[in-house]
């Protein structure tokens, strides 16, 4: 649209040189000698005079608009030539090129302006100081200024207030607020004040200036209702909440929000519902966008909908930053095709509408569709591309997920994690070192979760000293009191069998979470450390921490390795009956473990019939491992029967039941079973341990001769069995005699010895190498 008014001023600007007539009539009483204006009446030549004013002074508030909106649209070099062309500057035409220079980050180019400025004001020295506030680092500057002044107004002692705030200075800002007249302190100072200590936290601090107020408006009541629900004082908030006379929307929004992030539904969808019954309070789009968000946050899919409705009904469907999450919402109860709906209908989509839908697709595992839109975004940011990289590496896709990432015109470390938290999810552990290292080299520095995903390799490779490298790198960027670092050191440490220092992480960590815990109990277990897994567990319950059904799986393994299952038991009941958890069939697996290993198979197979759905493999292998070690051969038949059922082609039931028939002298039962193993081609993973010497790795697998120093280490083997017979050491008599077979004379059917013996082959080779790499040892 042509601005004809700024057009008309340019062009006589540079038509008419400022001493023409134009410059004269416009601003100035035209001054004549004719004989018939000096008989005019003077009523008619003050009304000319008068008209001519008003003409100037409405140009001059013209010329000052400009400026404004110029300075706030960006557009600096307008609003400069409107300035410096005006022949005639008001204090606020200065003022307000002042200040859209400041707007702009021109701040020295403001302080020109100032310094030029003919008469000064208070609103001049204002809007100064606030240039300065808006700078950040020059709060001292602006303080020079503020003592200056000659006058001050509520506005300079609320921006100087502001200037401190935002540095993190409340000894200089109180110091300032109280010296400020009473009549200006409240309430934009006080409010000021309050919003600068809830901003970091320190809700003590802002109630204090609040409980001081004299003079309180619905900005002071909704900053404190906005600051306890924060920090989730809930009770504390409604009490103010109930307390205020007057409440606008901004109020009841507030308190609706702390109530959905505490997970408080009944009194966020309550409170919303008493707000649309109050008179002269409007819903708004922020509100409906805090009711669709926890709806999709709490999988409420029916208020869901009728949020939905109301969006419509209340005609904001084309607002976007509501259409994006309600695209989220439908996203996150599954209901891709709603969210699709909902995206084409929109007028006007953003950034955030197709990622939004984008990442619906890619959690559905509907990843080539994802790709579809993401290949028709007119414009994609860092956040469309990493979403890619992780839906593709979700598939297993990771050579497609590095082509996105080669890609990428700019790569955060949000986007370099996407790519090795990928190679770790798909077990591909050694890229993810090697594209970590090639992150430092590009001197990207690493966030909590590219560390997590590189101590979780760790953990899973069972790599100690490569965990330990990260735990340096966590120290060296400063992130090793993080709680997922923290987390994850203990998982690591554990998973590694380093039971000291996963203890010594776990005590540094000032608040652990239920995370903490469960990592640390279930370490415990793992590595036969019962007793005290279940002192940990008890200590959790004594500070309150809410277990969860990984709290109770760990403690379930815990009784099961001390042999408690009268403990055990009283866990397992105390899930339903005292946290109204329900066990889940892994649960199941434990009770059955605990009570086979303790000899109650009735109990163990009450149990599994008892049991609300399906037993899965891992309650029938439970029950297999426990017939086998007390020989039970009716409930090992009944186990391996139902595990070939659910897996077909598991080779374990076949092998731990021909061992079985072997050792009770059932040899021909026995045959028959690996003779209907072999028939339906069903092999059986063979065993695998590793060792790493020099930075190399070793690989060691149950019956492999190929590693280079293969007879050296069956050397060494042979050595150590004959020293242990010649120390008469009392050694499992099937376990030596596997070895010996295995060492000269190479069985044909390796599977006829117990699972557990098998498995010590690969065991005792890897071993006998580590002894021969370190002989100090």
């Amino acid at each position: 649209m042509v601005n004809h008014g700024l057009c008309f001023l340019t062009m006589q600007m540079q038509t008419k040189p400022t001493s023409s007539i134009f410059y004269n009539r416009f601003f100035f009483p035209l001054k004549t000698t004719t004989f018939s204006l000096h008989t005019a009446t003077k009523s008619s030549s003050f009304i000319d005079s008068a008209k001519t004013r008003n003409k100037a002074s409405k140009f001059l508030v013209y010329c000052n608009t400009q400026i404004t909106q110029n300075g706030r649209n960006g557009n600096i070099e307008a609003a400069e030539s409107i300035f410096y062309r005006m022949p005639f500057k008001s204090t606020v035409s200065w003022t307000a090129m002042l200040t859209a220079y400041a707007d702009n980050g021109k701040i020295s180019k403001a302080r020109e302006v100032f310094d030029e400025m003919p008469e000064r004001t208070t609103s001049s020295y204002n809007a100064m100081i606030t240039a300065y506030n808006k700078n950040g680092c020059m709060v001292d500057e602006a303080y020079k200024l503020f003592c200056n002044m000659s006058e001050r107004n509520a506005v300079s002692y609320a921006a100087m207030i502001t200037g401190f705030v935002n540095k993190g200075r409340f000894d200089k800002a109180m110091e300032i607020y109280e010296n400020t007249p009473s009549k200006w302190r409240e309430p934009v100072c006080s409010n000021v004040l309050i919003n600068g200590y809830l901003k970091v936290g320190r809700l003590d601090e802002a109630v204090g200036v609040s409980e001081g107020m004299v003079e309180r408006d619905v900005v002071s009541w909704s900053l404190m209702v906005d600051g306890y629900c924060k920090s989730g004082r809930l009770a504390e908030a409604r009490k103010l909440f109930d307390k205020m006379v007057e409440r606008n929307v901004v109020t009841w929004t507030t308190m609706i929000n702390g109530y959905m992030k505490m997970g408080n539904l009944i009194d966020g969808f309550g409170l919303f519902s008493s707000m649309r019954k109050e008179s002269g309070v409007l819903v708004n789009s922020t509100t409906l966008s805090i009711m669709v968000e926890a709806c999709g946050n709490f999988d409420r899919y029916r208020e869901g909908i009728q949020m939905h409705g109301l969006v419509l009904q209340f005609g904001f469907e084309f607002d976007v930053f509501l259409g994006n999450s309600i695209i989220t919402m439908y996203c996150r109860f599954g209901c891709i095709y709603a969210a699709n709906l909902v995206f084409n209908m929109m007028r006007k989509k953003d950034l955030v509408s197709w990622n939004s839908l984008i990442t619906g697709y890619v959690q559905e595992n509907e990843v080539e569709e994802a790709y579809d839109l993401f290949e028709k975004m007119p414009k994609r940011d860092v956040v469309s591309w990493t979403t890619m990289i992780m839906g593709f590496s979700s598939k297993g896709q990771t050579e497609k997920s590095v082509e996105l990432f080669r890609m990428m015109p700019e790569k955060d470390n949000v986007a370099w994690t996407a790519v090795i938290s990928g190679f770790v999810s798909n077990e591909m552990y050694e890229e993810a070192f090697c594209w970590f290292t090639e992150m430092l080299q590009k001197s990207v520095k690493p966030n909590s979760l590219t560390l997590s995903s590189l101590l979780s390799a760790s953990a899973n490779l069972a790599i100690l000293t490569q965990g330990q490298q990260i735990h340096g790198q966590a120290i060296k960027v400063h992130l090793e009191f993080d709680l997922s670092i923290q987390n994850s050191l203990v998982s690591m440490y554990l998973k590694c069998g380093n039971v000291s220092d996963a203890c010594q992480v776990f005590m540094s960590i000032k608040e652990p979470n239920i995370v903490s815990f469960n990592s640390m109990i279930t370490g415990f277990a793992q590595n036969g450390f019962g007793e005290e897994a279940l002192k940990l567990f008890r200590k959790m319950q004594s500070e309150g921490q809410e277990p969860n059904q990984i709290t109770f799986l760990a403690v379930l393994s815990a009784c099961t390795h001390v042999g408690l299952v009268k403990v055990g038991w009283e866990y397992f009941k105390s899930m339903k009956s005292l946290y109204n958890i329900e066990p889940t069939p892994d649960h199941y697996a434990c009770m059955v473990d605990l009570l086979g290993r303790a000899g109650l198979f009735d109990e163990a197979v009450d149990l599994i019939y008892s049991m609300p759905s399906e037993p899965h493999t891992g309650v029938w292998g439970a029950l297999l491992g426990a017939s086998r070690t007390h020989l039970r051969l009716d409930l090992a038949k009944l186990a391996a029967q139902q595990l070939t059922k659910l897996d077909p082609d598991n080779a374990t039931p076949y092998v731990v039941l021909s061992n079985l028939y072997s050792i009770l002298g059932k040899k021909k039962d026995g045959d028959q079973v690996r003779m209907d193993k072999k028939s339906k081609g069903i092999k059986k993973s063979p065993g695998c341990s590793w060792v790493i010497v020099k930075d190399k790795v070793h690989l060691f697998l149950a019956g492999d001769q190929s590693h280079k120093d293969s007879e050296e280490i069956r050397v060494t083997l042979r050595t150590i069995v004959k020293e242990m017979e010649e120390l008469e050491l009392t050694c499992n008599l099937q376990v030596t005699q596997f070895v010996k077979e295995v060492l000269f004379h190479p069985p044909k059917y390796v599977e006829q010895f117990v699972i557990q013996i098998n498995h010590c082959h690969h065991n005792k080779l890897y071993l006998c190498y580590h002894y021969e790499s370190h002989p100090q040892l």
